[in-house]
């Protein structure tokens, strides 16, 4: 019987690292390594809260809760996931990846229980979630957020034409930092947060704002 929960747990860490796999292509904080390990102690803990007291049902004056284990591993891979989620540049890096962990420990957990079918089919539905979500599909792409800094000539007007291209090509300033250096002619340093549509890429934007007669450099953060 024992051999039967060791391929129940080898069957979640595999459904793990097939999430981690795709986290892993995507240059994500969590890979294979991790989803496997949290798919594999999942499943370890369900068949712990399944299996692991048999011998003591027997006892007198004793009550078991095999939900009580499982439910202890939904609250602790949320704080794991927790961890993964930072800012970034005025944007919330890191929720699917940590929405994901929390899935493929729930992953491991109904494979622990046996219900094997339910467990590859949720795999199954998350690894086509994330390619569909994340193809070329325009009303499916989301804004991106980016930090420039630009370097140009202290003149009149000069800010206004970055302000004018930006707007015309809708994109949205979040923040907004200038900073005058010393020169001949002075010069001013711009440090921009910008969001733009999700239609539109940076390296489009770019040569745009280097174009501009009094932009002497501009670079990407």
């Amino acid at each position: 019987m024992q051999f039967e929960y060791l391929l129940r747990i080898l069957a979640a860490g595999l459904c793990g690292a097939l999430i981690g796999f795709e986290r892993k292509n995507r240059m994500k904080e969590a890979g294979i390594r991790t989803h496997f390990i949290v798919a594999v102690g999942a499943a370890l803990m369900m068949v712990i809260s399944k299996y692991g007291f048999q011998d003591q049902i027997g006892w007198n004056n004793l009550t078991l809760d095999p939900s009580r284990i499982a439910a202890q591993v939904v609250s602790g891979v949320g704080f794991l996931g927790a961890g993964m989620i930072f800012m970034q540049r005025h944007t919330i890096k890191g929720l699917t990846t940590a929405a994901g962990m929390w899935t493929t420990a729930g992953i491991g957990m109904i494979i622990g229980t046996g219900l094997y079918i339910v467990g590859l089919g949720v795999t199954a539905i998350i690894l086509i979630a994330q390619k569909v979500l994340h193809s070329q599909i325009s009303w499916l792409a989301s804004p991106k957020t980016e930090q420039i800094t630009i370097r140009m000539i202290d003149e009149p007007g000069a800010m206004d034409r970055v302000q004018t291209l930006l707007a015309g090509k809708q994109v949205a300033i979040l923040s907004f930092q200038a900073e005058k250096k010393p020169g001949n002619p002075p010069e001013i340093e711009l440090d921009l947060v910008v969001k733009l549509p999700a239609s539109d890429s940076i390296g489009q934007l770019m040569p745009l704002i280097q174009e501009l007669p009094a932009v002497h450099a501009a670079r990407l953060h």
